[in-house]
């Protein structure tokens, strides 16, 4: 599994938003005991969409087979995304359920499109794979389990200055390998991460 730190969201607000090492430093920390490799891989691709992301990624490893994972919680607003059909049609998509997001996404309008291509696990057309990115697309698997009921917008606001106590060292990308530098304006000072966006 990759986990992608985006260099920013334009869906969400850049003031208290930390820094694009620091973000990647915290996913790293998180991710330590799990099969997950944290990647910063978009701002090397310098993409600015996820659906530019997805075609590059598919692009540079065409040998992989991917499927999108998101929370409930991008599922409620992913008809604001850039051509989140293209995202759905690209390959498949497993939205993972978040406490008290479910009547949002099962409300949203990409939900009403989706929903003929839902597919629970298990269930599959013959002579197609289970599960993953061999199968048809669009395909829309809901994964159900005690989802952890934190919120990282909770998180962040009970410690606003945790991203001070990342260490200075710039970790090293787990895709690429590079060190993850923050993005400096032409002053030198470090700017803040609004360029990316999910939608």
């Amino acid at each position: 599994m990759w986990w992608l730190v985006s260099p920013g969201n334009v869906l969400k607000p850049a003031e208290g938003m930390a820094g694009l090492a620091a973000r990647f430093a915290g996913a790293r920390r998180l991710a330590r005991r799990a099969p997950i490799r944290v990647s910063a891989i978009e701002a090397d691709l310098g993409t600015r969409y996820t659906i530019d992301t997805l075609a590059a990624l598919k692009r540079r490893y065409p040998r992989y087979r991917f499927v999108w994972l998101m929370g409930a919680d991008n599922l409620a607003q992913f008809h604001r995304w850039r051509d989140w059909r293209g995202i759905a049609r690209m390959m498949p998509i497993a939205v993972i359920a978040r406490p008290g997001y479910d009547h949002d996404a099962v409300a949203s309008p990409a939900m009403v499109w989706l929903r003929r291509w839902r597919r629970r696990l298990g269930q599959h057309r013959p002579g197609r794979a289970e599960f993953g990115a061999r199968r048809d697309t669009p395909a829309l698997f809901q994964l159900r389990f005690d989802p952890d009921p934190m919120s990282a917008t909770a998180i962040r606001a009970a410690d606003p200055d945790w991203h001070r106590r990342i260490p200075a060292k710039a970790p090293r990308d787990m895709l690429t390998f590079r060190p993850i530098r923050p993005s400096l304006n032409r002053n030198g000072i470090v700017r803040s991460a609004r360029r990316k966006g999910r939608s």
